[in-house]
């Protein structure tokens, strides 16, 4: 009897996948040292030295388990935003959160709508229940809210998926905008909006929490991951009603945060004067990054996150030879998966010293490539 025997058929028809090759991974299967890591959308510029600080005090209480209902983290992100710790769910990263919401809702067949070439890791999670991806292309490297809609209706869907700021282009839509969308789905159907670049956006793309806070087919998603500087720790959390929040206390894993994270995470959420100056610091990364980008003949597209997609005027053939041409001079970054978005190259903000060695080595490949 095989191993796979034992396992669900769904599982058995799986593949063994990871959605996204690490800069690890290449290192060891490549041989190449990465000297500038700005592919994954991290922050390079790291967490405020008072979670640094909040980390290594927590690190003395890492024997205890984190408390299972996440009661300080809740109440302080409760404080922050306005509205009950009720309305606040807890998880390990979106990535964790995502997960979680497709145990909620999908089963073996069911439709669930997305943009072709959003964020794969949704995808995954979609797959890994049985569900049945349905799928719209970008419009103009912008999510197409019309398309996503239709798609809803016209397969009776309960869930969509929609990123503002989107992954992997960087676009953006206006708060106005998503509120009218969430606003037309049909009750039936629950809107999972990814804000985990919200951080970085114009105050103009993120509604107000309260705006959609009384709207049941509504979770959004929020990450200390990005702005923050805290993707390692892996802390998450969605904003829903108080029936939606609860639902994830059916399924989550309750000893599933670390106390060091949650220690990180309150730290980070008191120090705004950090913060405000980190998204500083990414808007001009992203202003350097574009520049770098046209002296070399290439297209910056606008940006609402902390990295920016470069259109390389080609194929996605051309681009990922840009993307391995770069992993040679020790430059990590990465590129969309799907056409005609894989016509873009994509670089994370990062401090100088890292720009710098993107800025030295993009010539260099590109004539190379000819």
């Amino acid at each position: 009897m095989s191993a796979f025997s034992r396992f669900t058929p769904l599982a058995s028809s799986l593949p063994s996948t990871v959605p996204f090759v690490g800069p690890e991974a290449i290192e060891r299967t490549r041989k190449l040292a990465v000297k500038a890591r700005i592919g994954a959308n991290e922050s390079g510029f790291g967490p405020a030295p008072s979670v640094l600080e909040a980390m290594r005090n927590a690190a003395h209480e890492t024997w205890m388990y984190a408390d299972p209902e996440n009661y300080e983290l809740r109440e302080a992100l409760a404080i922050h935003h306005g509205i009950s710790r009720g309305n606040i769910a807890i998880g390990s990263g979106v990535d964790g959160l995502l997960g979680e919401i497709v145990r909620l809702v999908v089963e073996p067949g069911t439709p669930v709508v997305t943009s072709f070439g959003g964020y794969p890791t949704f995808n995954y999670h979609v797959n890994g229940y049985g569900g049945r991806l349905v799928t719209t292309p970008y419009l103009d490297d912008h999510e197409n809210l019309d398309g996503l809609l239709d798609l809803v209706i016209k397969e009776n869907a309960p869930l969509v998926y929609f990123a503002n700021p989107d992954n992997p282009m960087g676009s953006w839509w206006d708060a106005n905008e998503v509120l009218t969308f969430a606003k037309a789905l049909p009750e039936t159907c629950l809107l999972i909006l990814d804000e985990a670049y919200c951080e970085t956006a114009p105050e103009s793309a993120v509604p107000s929490v309260r705006a959609m806070i009384g709207m049941p087919n509504v979770l959004r998603m929020r990450t200390f991951s990005k702005a923050y500087g805290l993707a390692g720790a892996r802390v998450g959390y969605a904003i829903g009603t108080l029936g939606n929040a609860e639902a994830f206390d059916k399924i989550r894993n309750h000893f599933g945060m670390s106390r060091v994270s949650v220690a990180a995470a309150l730290a980070a959420l008191n120090d705004q004067a950090y913060l405000r100056d980190v998204v500083k610091r990414i808007a001009n990364a992203r202003e350097r990054i574009s520049t770098i980008a046209r002296q070399n003949g290439l297209s910056p597209l606008p940006s609402a996150t902390n990295f920016v997609a470069i259109d390389c005027h080609k194929d996605g053939a051309y681009a990922k030879s840009i993307v391995d041409g770069l992993m040679d001079h020790g430059v990590f970054i990465r590129m969309p998966g799907v056409e005609p978005l894989n016509r873009c190259i994509r670089v994370s903000a990062g401090p100088d010293d890292k720009l710098d060695l993107f800025a030295e080595a993009l010539p260099k490949v590109l004539h190379s490539l000819g």
